[in-house]
Formats: C-alpha cells, structure tokens, sequence
C-alpha cells in the first residue's frame, strides 16, 4: 500500500478539484495513521481473509420480487381528470420542499 504523507494527500485533493489549509492536511494525514494502523490490526485477526464479508447486518426474509402482473394503464385524460390544475398534459402539485 502506498504511504499516505501529505504530498499523497494535496495531489489527491488536487484530483478531486478542491484545497485544504496546511492544518488540515497535518490533522488528515494523523487521522489516515490511525485508521491505517487500525486496518493493520484487523489484517492480523487468524482467518480474517476467510470470512464471508457481512454486506447487511441482519437476514432479511423477502429476497424476491413480486411477479410483475400485467394490466391495462389509465389513458391520460384518465389521469390527468383528477388534478387540480392541468396544462397541456402536465399538472400542477403542491410545493413541498421549503
């Protein structure tokens, strides 16, 4: 694995099109020893490499998809007979962000 150092760090913001102050690439770079020193640790765990990786914490119980059933669609003068305000074949709804 390549060392993570500050000039690893700047090139790579560099990269991603945006800049840090020198203080923040010192408090990075301590924080990316941490986690790397972390990673090393769990590397080191007997069998790691052979465990199944977990991609959900829990089982879920519904692992398929409906069948899909095929129907007939409402027309569009159907659809657009119930909105408040229609133009064209366009409808006006409530603002809902704020």
């Amino acid at each position: 694995m390549k060392p993570v150092n500050i000039d690893v760090l700047k090139d790579a913001t560099t990269r991603l099109m945006f800049t840090m102050s020198e203080e923040q690439y010192i408090k990075l770079e301590k924080e990316f020893s941490i986690i790397i020193a972390q990673m090393n640790l769990i590397k080191d765990i007997a069998g790691v490499d052979e465990a199944e990786p977990m991609i959900f914490p829990f089982d879920v119980g519904t692992s398929t998809l409906r069948a899909d059933d095929i129907e007939n669609p409402l027309s569009v003068d159907e659809v657009l007979n119930n909105a408040p305000e229609v133009v064209g074949h366009e409808f006006k709804l409530p603002k809902v962000v704020g």
